[in-house]
């Protein structure tokens, strides 16, 4: 029997559910963090460590948020794609911007055999596109284009804002959880940390050391979950740019050969298809073989 077809724009929808499903998660996690470090601590000092670590990680991540894009761009040594050599690029990018209604970002292009792409920027009014020279000369015309086009989908669905959220809360989680460690070792020394005699007092103390071990690694795993659903909401918006999922599909296959990429961690997640070849317990990305599936039946 011949599958059921996949509509993208259902997959869009889908996928952006998911995606705000586990920020929910991830948010229930620093409630049930903050309510039992507060029942431990009580007072004045529980909302200076909430505080301390909230401005803590707004700052850290505002930072990389406003630069993100040039951040991207100097650490794989890009250049402008400027020239003749790259007017076909620049053409592609102009037709499908028109297309969708965006405004065309600024193109680079950095210098690697392997073929790979990333977007990156806070909005789609200060967003960049980077294609590896390996896509370039490896790609058909048509494959470029659902590359383009998945980069694209992630500027319109303002996945580096929305991983920027999600960045947030989970810095949080992990700064409030570090500073309630070591208050409680530096107080269990000086002798100075108030007990709870009674049982459920017991019982909040354990919860709240267990959540502050946890809750960094759980909200972790939440984190690459949700750049998986980004990954596949852009691939279905890419199928809605360009009407047709075999460009994409074609190029996925062609990266299956890709040998490793050298890149920052940091900049990793925004690429195209995971640079390393490593097998890793939690990923950024799906597996190409199921991205490649689930275009299949589009």
């Amino acid at each position: 029997m011949e599958p059921v077809r996949l509509s993208f724009h259902d997959e869009i929808r889908k996928n952006k559910i998911q995606s705000f499903f586990l920020i929910g998660i991830v948010l229930a996690v620093l409630l049930a963090l903050v309510y039992s470090i507060g029942f431990v601590f009580g007072g004045d000092l529980f909302f200076i460590i909430l505080i301390f670590g909230t401005i803590i990680s707004i700052i850290y991540v505002t930072v990389g948020f406003y630069k993100s894009a040039d951040l991207a761009i100097a650490s794989v040594k890009a250049k402008k794609a400027t020239g003749p050599e790259f007017r076909q690029y620049n053409n592609t990018v102009e037709g499908l911007c028109l297309a969708s209604g965006l405004p065309k970002p600024k193109l680079y292009v950095m210098d690697n055999p392997q073929i790979n792409a990333f977007a990156s920027g806070r909005d789609p009014k200060h967003a960049v596109i980077c294609v590896t020279t390996g896509a370039l000369q490896k790609l058909s015309k048509h494959e470029l284009e659902g590359v383009l086009s998945h980069e694209l989908s992630h500027i319109a669905n303002y996945d580096i804002r929305f991983m920027t959220l999600t960045a947030v809360l989970v810095g949080m989680i992990s700064i409030i959880s570090q500073i309630f460690l070591r208050s409680l070792f530096w107080s269990s020394l000086g002798g100075g940390h108030r007990s709870n005699n009674n049982n459920g007092g017991v019982v909040i103390m354990v919860i709240a050391v267990v959540l502050a071990i946890l809750s960094p690694i759980l909200v972790a795993i939440v984190q690459f979950a949700i750049s998986r659903k980004r990954e596949y909401a852009a691939d279905s918006s890419a199928v809605k740019f360009t009407r047709s999922p075999t460009g994409l599909i074609n190029a996925l296959k062609k990266i299956k050969g890709n040998s490793e990429m050298e890149v920052s961690g940091a900049v990793a997640p925004l690429f195209l298809s995971k640079p390393s070849k490593k097998r890793e317990w939690f990923s950024t990305h799906p597996r190409l073989e199921d991205r490649i599936r689930k275009l299949e039946r589009m």
